[in-house]
């Protein structure tokens, strides 16, 4: 059965911006895979959304120390994104806080997010990020909607750790048929979990016949497992 974790909020002074909030679910202490899994939101909703609050706790339970943050247009309740190097900085700096937090130390370290968070996760491990045990993509966006020669993929050979991409079948910003040839030409080791039926928030039509739970449950079961095993837990 999986237990309730008590989150613990923090601010982080992402220089020279201001600070944002972070949120630290640390996992069951008997069942510890000494990772912690940073989860950055996607673009229209920040980390008190019901999809990061629930994952977040999920993980925490199933033995994932989970942080989530804000972005910093998000924690000044702006409704457009920050520009890139805005939103690298702030990923940067939650890093930083994330390998000095005391309920985190000596946990390797995984990165990624939801939709954008997942993007600029890994435009920042791209750029030169060591030591990480692999990245999470829950929904990668390929490309924008509608408009599948806007592809979003030429940073990702520079990345060499292990990466685990959770897509949906008909995820608009791009399809799991649309990743597999782009993976397959990646150097780092890829695992792709396809949600069948699901779209870009993995969230799938009552006529598919599965609870919306269960999809979640499963997925979250899937990044659970794929994390031990890249961080050899």
């Amino acid at each position: 059965m999986l237990l309730p974790v008590a989150p613990h909020p923090s601010a982080i002074e992402i220089a020279p911006y201001g600070a944002v909030t972070a949120i630290a679910y640390p996992a069951e202490a008997g069942n510890r895979a000494k990772i912690t899994l940073i989860l950055g939101h996607g673009a229209g909703a920040g980390q008190t959304s019901a999809f990061m609050v629930d994952y977040a706790r999920a993980l925490a339970a199933r033995g994932i120390d989970t942080l989530t943050f804000n972005f910093l247009y998000t924690e000044q309740r702006r409704r457009v994104p920050d520009a890139k190097e805005k939103l690298e900085a702030c990923y940067r700096g939650v890093i930083d806080h994330a390998r000095r937090h005391p309920s985190f130390a000596g946990n390797r370290l995984a990165i990624g997010g939801k939709s954008m968070g997942g993007r600029i996760a890994s435009q920042v491990a791209a750029a030169g990020m060591a030591d990480l045990a692999g990245l999470v993509f829950l929904g990668y966006p390929l490309h924008p909607p509608g408009k599948p020669e806007q592809l979003r993929d030429k940073h990702l050979p520079a990345i060499t750790a292990p990466m685990f991409f959770i897509q949906g079948a008909r995820d608009a910003f791009g399809t799991p048929d649309e990743l597999r040839p782009i993976l397959a030409k990646l150097k780092a080791f890829t695992t792709l979990y396809v949600v069948e039926n699901g779209d870009h928030s993995l969230k799938v039509p009552k006529s598919a016949g599965t609870a919306q739970a269960e999809v979640h449950k499963a997925a979250q079961a899937e990044i659970e497992r794929w994390l031990r095993a890249a961080g050899g837990g």
